[in-house]
């Protein structure tokens, strides 16, 4: 009897794993089609800057008399060779900035073709140049402001995105432990902090190795365990942390535990605890350490 029921979880287990498996190689397969396919975007979105900029080219050859036009009209030019430039150091998986590109293409584009209208009415009278002149400039400006509040929704978009991609620390815990490891609540035995907690399940949020980094402040403003010369990136900046700890997230709720150590006994009053994951505060919560 025993056997048999050894066998039949030895049955689930290897189905269980194989069911992983299978899901873990179909995403693998899932991110490599979709890596391909912003290259190839990317690839497309790159001919048409360079066909963008030969067009351009073969505009200065003409003789435009007006100096305004002119100028536009090379003002233009260099922003498609600096746009084209950015797009050849852009990677293809930077998704947000490829989107953006693309849409200034279209804007330099709409401009390109109301530059040749003008253009070509520099072939009728300077009287109508005068006239389609101040259109043009006129409709420059409007191109301009629309692509500015464009640019405006597109970033305001992308910090919804990103915030709702960020992943959020639920359920926070701390213990004081003393040298055994044990729960205590006197503040000469105390040792290390152990702080529980959860992080929330986000399927938005990118999947893989990620690493939690935990700052606690003690009342005196004194960031525990700063001598052991821990840091992470935030901000621009690499700040100390007190400590740090390596998971795998694969966007469903999961918890864990990390420990501070104290190289003194521990201050009464409130400490705060900051959590940080890829370069984003999950989590602040203060908590009262009495006698």
């Amino acid at each position: 009897m025993k056997k048999s029921v050894a066998i039949i979880i030895i049955l689930l287990l290897a189905a269980a794993i194989g069911v992983l498996l299978f899901f873990h190689l179909r995403q693998r397969e899932e991110v490599k089609e979709m890596v391909e396919q912003m290259e190839f975007e990317k690839e497309q979105l790159q001919e048409e800057y360079e066909d963008l900029a030969i067009q351009f080219d073969g505009y200065q050859n003409l003789d435009i008399k007006n100096d305004s036009l002119q100028d536009l009209l090379s003002k233009e030019q260099q922003r498609v060779q600096d746009l084209l430039e950015e797009l050849r150091v852009t990677r293809a998986t930077n998704a947000r900035r490829i989107a953006e590109l693309k849409k200034e293409l279209a804007t330099v584009r709409s401009v390109m073709v109301e530059y040749v209208r003008q253009i070509d009415s520099l072939n009728v009278t300077n009287a109508q140049l005068t006239r389609e002149n101040e259109h043009l400039t006129q409709q420059y400006h409007e191109v301009s402001t629309q692509a500015q509040q464009l640019q405006e929704e597109k970033t305001q978009l992308t910090e919804v995105v990103k915030r709702a991609s960020m992943l959020e620390i639920t359920n926070f815990v701390v213990t004081p432990l003393n040298k055994r490891d044990r729960k205590t609540r006197v503040l000469s035995q105390m040792e290390k902090f152990q702080f529980d907690y959860t992080i929330a399940k986000n399927i938005t949020c990118t999947p893989g190795n990620k690493t939690m980094y935990l700052r606690v402040v003690n009342p005196n403003g004194e960031l525990l365990n700063e001598d052991k010369g821990y840091t992470f990136f935030f901000e621009s900046a690499d700040i100390p942390c007190s400590a740090f700890h390596a998971f795998e997230y694969a966007g469903e709720e999961i918890s864990g535990t990390m420990y501070v150590s104290l190289s003194a006994e521990p201050v009464q009053g409130f400490y705060n605890a900051d959590f940080f994951v890829d370069g984003n505060m999950i989590g602040s919560f203060p908590f009262q350490i009495r006698k």
